[in-house]
């Protein structure tokens, strides 16, 4: 191996390290209060010094440097010569996040932010010169490091495009998007956003495609546009900032703003530079002079340069695997080595008397087989604590910044799942913790008036549930307000005004796209464009989501997942000569279909009755274009489906056998297909098409409306 290789897989170690690290120091600090036992403090300090011995090692002096400034404040709350307090606690935290940028930065080998870096050191400065009876030259390794990393990689002078043509002279945003390539993995759609932003004013969209390879080289699940947008009017940068509220951690984002007007010229808005206070007798830190500041609407005054890519910490393309899952994986291959050898004999026929020791020889083949399947699904199954851990952190924040005092709870953190469904519940799970800490729990004065203690509580728990994995949100606030969701609803026209709906039904609006109840939008949650994305996302993974509320004392959403996005348990349908295979998951129940149940309505679905309901049918032979053994109701079954909140019969010919099928998805050599969430080999070699009962419902619903179902 080369020096440099060598070098790059040491510097992979020493990230990786430093992310725990960081990760060990943010999940203490959370827990820190002034009555902190000294073992906490220890744990955070140990943190901080590996991290400054690694990166001074490796020559990574900007982050060596700004560690010392921090581990010197926690070195004097560990010896008893500072006490904890809440502000030191919120600095330091901070200086976690500044740690977590400079080490991703590092890591990218981009350049750190020494602004930001120089603010922080600053900060910590001051907090250690204010400590009674301590010299001020103790400040001096912080604004040293300060002044190293600025002088060392100056700041680069803010340079602003002049105002586009398309903005004519009025005010308006200039966005540069940049989507990091693995965007689009995230099922995340560049398009939606534009919509979104065309709703706010007039939108110029200028695509750059330098990055785009050749066809030979291009891979269809990698973004590598970029695009330029200009947004017409006075628009808030706030609002600006929530179109991309999903994406910020896979792509770098820079907004400018153009005033407008004569003055558009000679004050075009430039990033703001903030300046760092002085330090009383410390050592002086290099800083850029800051810009005049440019007249820009409420809440984008604070608009600066954009921050670096908000890239994962380690590898997202690894995964650590314990040795005792490896030795038992070898030992499964040992196992199917001997196996082989002994079917290996019969290659050339076999004698009748020997066909009981080759029926011996398939059974251990078959037993083997499942057992190393079962093996290596595990290597991908990681503990939700991955997913969970990021939540103290984010509650700690939005809790003081709404005023309100909340308490977590984490439960089954230990909870494994496929690390694929791992990484894409994420960012649901952050829009309900966040809607639950907006919306659900009151303000304190709020909840002391109602007769409940003042500090309300977030559950947050993971489970097992049959061949399932169940996630749940649990919050005891003031619970969905029924009457107020049913007439929004009725004044957006998504619900008849003489329709009597089920809690459930009402509940279920919320999923709604640009669905709101909010008096006023808020830079956390108000725009009604989350919660459709929740649903949207969830069953993306073959899951289900329900909410169960009560007013006044909470709601719990509750999410229903399967534990791998790589094996489906199925139920086989057949219609006609074709063979189908429906998550069961989505099943509901199979019934015999009755002619006198159904009922045609002219311009609508069929309906059938089914005990005080009505549920459409979908002939899947008319959305999938082949021939049924029938075209009569009575002569089939009716798989009752959910999707999307309500109930819909699927009719098929004839229910075949339920078994684990492995999905193979038709985009690797077709492309994507609604209504069809991939496909599978059967034992018999044929292949059977996997359905996405909610894309299904969706070409279905289209049909109606005027739309070609799949069979066109």
């Amino acid at each position: 191996m080369s020096l440099d290789l060598e070098m790059e897989e040491i510097h992979k170690i020493f990230f990786e390290e430093s992310f725990e690290g960081l990760d060990v120091m943010e999940s203490r600090l959370l827990n820190l209060d002034v009555n902190a036992d000294r073992e906490t403090i220890n744990s955070i300090f140990r943190a901080a010094h590996s991290i400054k011995g690694g990166a001074a090692t490796f020559g990574f002096m900007e982050v060596s440097n700004f560690t010392h400034g921090v581990e010197t404040l926690l070195d004097e709350m560990r010896n008893g010569t500072r006490p904890v307090t809440p502000d030191a606690i919120q600095l330091l935290l901070q200086s976690v996040d500044g740690l977590r940028e400079m080490v991703k930065a590092v890591q990218a080998k981009q350049p750190i932010d020494t602004q930001r870096i120089a603010v922080l050191s600053d900060e910590i400065a001051q907090l250690l010169a204010r400590h009674p009876g301590r010299p001020a030259p103790v400040a001096a390794p912080a604004a040293a490091a300060t002044t190293a990393v600025t002088t060392a990689v100056p700041a680069p002078v803010p340079v602003v495009d002049p105002a586009p043509a398309f903005l004519q002279g009025g005010p308006g945003w200039v966005i540069d998007f940049r989507p990091h390539r693995d965007m689009l993995r995230t099922n995340n759609e560049p398009l939606r956003m534009f919509a979104e932003l065309a709703r706010l004013g007039a939108l110029n969209v200028v695509a750059e495609t330098d990055e785009v390879p050749s066809l030979e080289s291009l891979q269809a699940d990698e973004c590598y546009l970029r695009w330029r947008l200009e947004l017409a009017g006075a628009v808030e940068k706030r609002t600006v900032e929530e179109v991309f509220d999903w994406v910020d951690a896979n792509c770098t984002i820079a907004y400018q703003y153009h005033a407008g007007g004569a003055e558009a010229s000679a004050a075009t808005p430039t990033p703001v530079v903030v300046a760092p206070p002085p330090v009383a007798e410390a050592a002086p830190v290099a800083t850029a002079p800051a810009p005049a500041p440019v007249p820009v609407p409420e809440a984008a005054a604070t608009a600066g340069a954009a921050p670096g890519p908000k890239a994962t910490g380690g590898d997202a393309g690894s995964i650590r695997v314990s040795t005792t899952k490896v030795d038992h994986l070898i030992n499964l291959v040992g196992e199917l080595v001997i196996t082989q050898s002994m079917l290996s004999r019969f290659a050339d026929g076999c004698s009748p008397a020997e066909l009981e020791k080759l029926r011996e020889g398939l059974t251990q083949l078959t037993r083997n087989t499942r057992e190393l399947q079962e093996s290596v699904m595990q290597i991908r199954m990681l503990p939700i604590s991955f997913a969970f851990n990021r939540f103290p952190r984010l509650v700690h924040d939005l809790s003081r910044k709404l005023g309100k005092k909340v308490e977590l709870k984490l439960s089954g953190e230990g909870t494994e799942l496929d690390k694929t469904v791992l990484e894409k519940i994420s960012d649901p799970l952050v829009h309900l913790v966040r809607n639950a800490l907006d919306h659900g729990l009151e303000k304190p004065e709020v909840r002391i008036a109602a007769g409940k203690p003042e500090t309300g509580t977030i559950e947050l728990a993971a489970f097992h549930e049959g061949g399932n994995i169940i996630i749940e949100v649990k919050d005891d606030g003031g619970g969905l307000h029924k009457a107020k969701i049913l007439a929004r609803a009725r004044e957006r026209g998504l619900v008849a005004a003489d329709a009597e709906l089920s809690d459930d039904q009402i509940h279920n609006l919320i999923f709604a796209a640009g669905f709101s109840t909010a008096d006023s939008i808020s830079d956390v949650s108000g725009r009604g464009v989350g919660m459709d994305v929740v649903r949207r996302n969830i069953q993306d993974l073959g899951g289900v989501v329900q909410i169960a509320s009560h007013e006044g004392r909470g709601s719990t959403i509750r999410i229903r997942l399967p534990l791998t996005l790589a094996i489906l348990d199925g139920q086989l349908v057949r219609v006609g000569a074709d063979t189908y295979v429906i998550s069961l998951v989505a099943i509901v129940e199979t019934i015999q279909a009755q002619k006198d149940r159904l009922n045609a309505v002219p311009g609508s679905a069929e309906l059938f009755r089914l005990r005080d309901e009505y549920i459409p049918v979908v002939r899947l032979y008319e959305m999938f274009g082949v021939e049924p053994d029938s075209r009569a109701v009575e002569d089939g079954l009716l798989v009752v489906v959910e999707a999307e909140g309500r109930r819909f019969g699927v009719l098929v010919d004839d229910l075949l056998a339920q078994q684990q099928v492995v999905i193979k998805t038709l985009e690797t050599n077709y492309r994507q297909v609604a209504g069809v969430a991939g496909a599978t080999i059967l034992g018999d070699g044929t292949v059977a098409l996997i359905i996405d009962v909610p894309g299904l419902v969706q070409v279905f619903n289209d049909s109606f409306a005027g739309r070609s179902p799949l069979a066109a």
